[in-house]
């Protein structure tokens, strides 16, 4: 008994890795794939994308890391005769979410467009809506395995449903771009990328889905343990807090697509305003490659969370806090400060130009505090404390506007990166100050120091680099620019690394818990050791 028992856990603890990689992967294809797209369409035919694509990343994140997570809670708080009634309501009411915000896109497309400043958009948001009528069946079926302990056909589809997003989008923008099509034709067919893979997606999960029930043909007669209305009442609050919370990075990207052309052009049709719009959406790649690893931190934090909560295994969570807080505020710090440094070559090797190098170097202190904002919301969660995140979020999007609003007529795209900044670290700020209430920052203070220290000198020496570079290879053209960043990447992360090492920040076990980490403590024990 206590084998199967055994083999059980190993089984969900697998999968769950496996649904974290997926999401891992899913993400870095969604920040690389703007590159080559920029590079298409330039910045005028980005800054057409980026105004859709908010509406599209709420519609996946929904599906994938949204209902899903909160169609699974259910299934794991109640019994599995149960599972039917659950994933029956839970289907009624995705789809009348779907519908309601299909018919809000579709039919509002053109006042949201005029509200943008840009009719031209409308198309778009029109296309984009019908993403809205597909995200509930794949949610639902994503939550369905995920509530059985099946990741495997989430993760499979995550992934397949992001690449052929990605091949689509690219193949279709670049072939119309080469017989000339107008850049709002390109940006539809853009967007059109996103339907292809949550179609192929939904495929992928029905099969699935169909071959388990074939092969699974179990008692499905409920008991009486939740009611229609008391689940009505939990989907409505969990999609309120957990999808709201889920969705802070997109929703400060919407209020820039909502109101910031229009604070550039002053209310007017402007080319100029297009293309400074489409270079301060540069940042958004670099936002989502350098928070990357602080979401997958967060996504894998709330099992053993609840876990903890759960077991009243008060001693093991602090810990598990502040290795977590720990391990996202110094790659928040590092990724931040080194991008800093190194921007204007980053910008020409990866955007072709360095235009946009001082907004998107102000931009780049998101990555610390969205970093933050995230892994800390995801602690919360994780203890059950799942309204106040969502409050946070609320909060930071007013931020945003608000200081939109002030400082763009005056700084333009510098002013949205300072607001896009301030409104991550008003939503971190929330949420560390309610950690702290509880008291589960009590180590973190001890680091702030020695990692200010190793920020410096890391920042020291890049910016020495950099200055060496210029002197000696005084014409920087786009091939110089991707061996100056490539190089300052690395000069600079191995600093960083060796400085946090030889610190001491992180504990062995710490260490152990991160990729390449055992190795690291393993090398710089045995560099000591040798000195001694």
């Amino acid at each position: 008994m206590d084998d199967s028992i055994g083999v059980k856990r190993h089984w969900i603890w697998q999968g769950a890795f496996v649904l974290i990689l997926a999401g891992v992967i899913s993400k870095i294809l969604s920040a690389v794939y703007r590159v080559p797209f920029q590079n298409i369409v330039g910045d005028v035919g980005f800054y057409i994308y980026q105004q859709v694509y908010p509406f599209l990343g709420i519609a996946v994140m929904l599906s994938t890391s949204g209902f899903p997570v909160i169609i699974s809670k259910l299934m794991n708080d109640y019994s599995e005769k149960s599972h039917h009634t659950i994933l029956k309501i839970s289907a009624l009411f995705l789809s009348l979410i779907g519908v309601l915000l299909f018919l809000c896109l579709y039919m509002g497309a053109v006042p949201i467009a005029l509200f943008m400043g840009d009719s031209h958009l409308a198309v778009l948001i029109q296309v984009t809506a019908f993403a809205f009528l597909l995200f509930p069946f794949v949610a639902l079926l994503r939550g369905g395995f995920q509530g059985r302990q099946d990741m495997l056909p989430s993760a499979l589809s995550q992934m397949t449903e992001q690449f052929l997003r990605v091949v689509v989008l690219l193949g279709l923008s670049f072939w119309l771009a080469k017989q000339g099509a107008s850049l709002y034709t390109a940006g539809a067919a853009a967007a059109s990328g996103s339907l292809a893979g949550s179609f192929v997606a939904l495929m992928i999960l029905g099969f699935f889905w169909f071959k388990a029930n074939r092969d699974n043909q179990t008692d499905r007669q409920n008991e009486n343990v939740i009611t229609t209305k008391e689940l009505t009442k939990k989907l409505l609050l969990y999609s309120v807090t957990i999808c709201v919370s889920s969705l802070l990075l997109l929703f400060i990207q919407l209020v820039d697509a909502l109101n910031l052309y229009a604070l550039l052009s002053d209310g007017e049709a402007s080319e100029e305003a297009k293309r400074l719009k489409g270079i301060y959406d540069r940042g958004q790649p670099l936002l989502q490659l350098g928070s990357v690893f602080a979401v997958s931190i967060a996504t894998s934090l709330v099992p053993y969370i609840s876990k903890a909560v759960k077991n009243k295994e008060l001693k093991i969570m602090k810990e598990k806090v502040t290795s977590s807080l720990k391990l996202c505020l110094v790659l928040g710090t590092g990724a931040s400060a080194g991008l800093i440094c190194i921007l204007e070559p980053v910008n020409i090797m990866l955007f072709q130009n360095g235009e946009g190098t001082a907004a998107l170097q102000v931009f780049s202190c998101s990555i610390l505090f969205a970093s933050l904002a995230v892994t800390a919301a995801a602690v919360l969660q994780g203890a059950g404390y799942t309204v106040f995140p969502a409050i946070a979020v609320g909060a930071g999007v007013a931020v945003k506007w608000v200081l939109n609003t002030l400082l763009v007529p005056r700084y333009g795209i510098e002013g949205a990166s300072l607001a896009t900044a301030a409104s991550f670290a008003a939503v971190a700020g929330l949420n560390l100050y309610q950690l702290r209430q509880k008291e589960w920052l009590d180590k973190i203070r001890g680091i702030m120091i020695p990692l200010i220290g190793s920020a410096l000198l890391m920042s020291a020496v890049l910016l020495a680099y950099m200055r060496l570079w210029t002197f000696l290879i005084p014409a920087a053209g786009r091939g110089a620019a991707v061996i100056e960043s490539l190089s300052a990447v690395a000069i600079g992360g191995a600093v960083f690394i060796y400085c946090m090492m030889k610190l001491g920040i992180f504990t062995d076990e710490e260490l152990n818990s991160v990729p390449f980490g055992s190795k690291l403590s393993k090398i710089i024990k045995r560099r000591e050791q040798n000195g001694g």
